[in-house]
C-alpha cells in the first residue's frame, strides 16, 4: 500500500555541514549554559557531529542577572579558544552577546561598543513576561547608533501570539528575526511551535539558531521536525550561511 503522507525529517538532518550556528550559550560560567570547559567542549563536538562545524556563542548580558560586560566577556573566550581549536573539529568558534532589551540596554548603547555577531548585525532578546514599554525607541537607538538588531526566538513571546500586529511592525522597523531550531520540535511546547510554524509560512525569520545551553538541547536535535513548512525551514537554514567565514 503506497502511502500519501510524507515522513517528517529529523532536525540534524537538516542541518549542512558548514552549518554557522549564531545562538548559543557555551562559554562556561558566566551565565546558564554550559558549567565548565569540559561541558564546553562535549557539546561542541556533539554539535560539530550534528553539522555545526562554524559556532558563534552568545552569553547573554542582563542586568542583576548575569552582569557580564563585553570585555569580560572576550577575555574568557579567548582564554578558552586555543583548547576548542585543540581538541574540537570546530572550524569557527567566535564570540557574540544575547543583549537583553530592558532599562540599562540604552545606557549600554551609548557607551558601549557592542559585540556583533558579524559586521554591525547584534543579537538581542526581550523578557519572556512582556516588551520592554520603549521598544521601538529601542530599535530606533539601535539602527541610529549603527547596528542592525537581530531578535532571538521571536515565536517564543507568547504576548505576540495573539497580536501578531507587533510582529509586523517590528519586521517593519528594520528588525530582523532568529528562529530557534527547537522549536521546530515541539521543544518548548506545541504553541511554539505552531507560532514558528505560522512566522516560517509568512517568510519572516532571516535566520536561526540553536540556543544550545546544555545536552538536553543538543539531544533533542534527534527528534523529527513539527513544522509543516519544512522547505521554509531548509530555506531559513540556508541563510546563516550568511556569517561563515
Amino acid at each position: 500500500m503506497i502511502s500519501f503522507f510524507k515522513t517528517k525529517p529529523v532536525l540534524a538532518d537538516l542541518i549542512p555541514d558548514n552549518h554557522v550556528d549564531i545562538h548559543s550559550h557555551l562559554i562556561p560560567g558566566v551565565d546558564d549554559g554550559a558549567k565548565n570547559i569540559e561541558e564546553t567542549l562535549s557539546l561542541l563536538q556533539k554539535m560539530a557531529n550534528i553539522g555545526f562545524k562554524n559556532s558563534i556563542t552568545t552569553p547573554h548580558i542582563i542586568t542583576n542577572i548575569w552582569n557580564n560586560t563585553e570585555a569580560d566577556i572576550v577575555k574568557r573566550h579567548q582564554e578558552i579558544l586555543p583548547v576548542v581549536q585543540a581538541q574540537t573539529g570546530i572550524n569557527q568558534f567566535n564570540v557574540g552577546i544575547e543583549y537583553m532589551l530592558d532599562d540599562h540596554f540604552l545606557k549600554r548603547l551609548a557607551g558601549e561598543k557592542l559585540l556583533t555577531l558579524k559586521d554591525n548585525y547584534i543579537l538581542v532578546e526581550m523578557s519572556y513576561l512582556n516588551p520592554p514599554i520603549q521598544l521601538f525607541e529601542i530599535i530606533f537607538e539601535i539602527h541610529l547608533a549603527g547596528y542592525k538588531p537581530i531578535l532571538a526566538h521571536p515565536e517564543r513571546y507568547l504576548f505576540y501570539h495573539r497580536n501578531t500586529k507587533e510582529l509586523d511592525k517590528l519586521k517593519n522597523t528594520g528588525c530582523l528575526f532568529q528562529l530557534n531550531l527547537l522549536a521546530t520540535v515541539d521543544y518548548y511546547g506545541a504553541t511554539i511551535t505552531k507560532m514558528a510554524d505560522k512566522l516560517l509560512h509568512s517568510d519572516y525569520y532571516d535566520f536561526v539558531g540553536s540556543d544550545i545551553h546544555h545536552q538536553n538541547h543538543v539531544n533533542a536535535f534527534d527528534r523529527k521536525v513539527q513544522v509543516k513548512n519544512t522547505a521554509a525551514l531548509e530555506k531559513v537554514i540556508q541563510k546563516n550561511l550568511f556569517f561563515l567565514e
